[in-house]
């Protein structure tokens, strides 16, 4: 079996980064080759193509195969060593940076749970592949590309470890979806969405979704929408005083300024205008 290497280093490197590939490699390595026992300062991520063999770390060894990745935390002591019969062939990515270490707990990896087994279609080869061929390049954009692989990664990664281990004490299903729907409306109250748009965003019924939240909010999705967007719609009649009503109205989501407006009155029991000349004289006395 014939030994091959190959790596690429980013052709761009800022110390202060928040997030950094620092390097891509390939290798199909010699039987028994081994790496280690080793110290790295850096998240060294590691894709099994074929073969197989063995990782230690200071808590435990892993027997490791086709389709496993494993991950390298900074500060631990490991090693790594190839089958003397079917050594591996693996891909890898190292990265560092302010916002590595809470990226990999928001994914799930952790250096007692540094294992992964990916899917069958996983995208994790071919973006380790395209972040070499990006870095051999040697563009200043591979910098960015890089990052965008990492993404890739690091999403079937999160869903992969998150959806097959939920530690005692997180968060149910039926609460996770409830957050989700808070996101979606947080994230999408400026623009004219409904109830019916979020449901088939997220691929859940929209009766299932309104029982739900109602049970985790006391409210239901409608009211809470418009609640968020008659809050977004205070802080604008506070702050930009020169925005008219409807363009305040067409700035939360709300392209009817006379249904605005009358929202408006419902929770706060006066009009836009009045809210906005209360205000400007004597500050908002409503905000608490």
């Amino acid at each position: 079996m014939e030994h091959t290497y190959k790596v690429g280093s980013n052709p761009v490197y800022y110390d202060k980064q928040n997030l950094h590939v620092l390097f891509a490699g390939e290798s199909q390595t010699l039987p028994m080759h081994q790496a280690g026992p080793k110290i790295y300062d850096y998240y060294l991520l590691h894709y099994i193509e074929t073969g197989s063999g063995i990782f230690r770390t200071e808590e435990r060894k892993y027997e490791l195969g086709e389709g496993d990745c494993f991950l390298i935390h900074p500060g631990q002591l490991v090693s790594y060593i190839s089958d003397k019969q079917h050594p591996w062939r693996y891909r890898w990515a190292a990265f560092s940076g302010n916002e590595a270490d809470p990226l990999v707990r928001e994914v799930g990896f952790s250096p007692l749970k540094p294992v992964l087994a990916t899917a069958e279609q996983s995208v994790i080869p071919e973006a380790l592949s395209s972040m070499l061929l990006a870095f051999n390049a040697h563009k200043d954009s591979a910098r960015l590309t890089s990052l965008g692989y990492l993404y890739l990664i690091m999403g079937e990664a999160a869903e992969r470890l998150t959806s097959s281990s939920r530690l005692p004490g997180a968060d149910s299903q039926v609460q996770r979806t409830v957050k989700q729907m808070l996101y979606y409306m947080a994230s999408q109250y400026a623009h004219p969405v409904s109830i019916e748009q979020m449901s088939a965003s997220l691929g859940y019924n929209r009766a299932y979704l309104s029982r739900i939240f109602k049970q985790e909010t006391g409210l239901s999705p409608v009211t809470y929408l418009l609640k968020l967007r008659i809050e977004k719609s205070r802080q604008l009649l506070r702050e930009r005083p020169e925005l008219s009503v409807e363009q305040v109205a067409a700035s939360v989501g709300l392209t009817d300024a006379l249904y605005f407006s009358r929202q408006f009155k419902r929770f706060c029991a006066e009009s836009p205008t009045s809210y906005r000349l209360k205000t400007a004289r004597y500050g908002d006395q409503t905000s608490s």
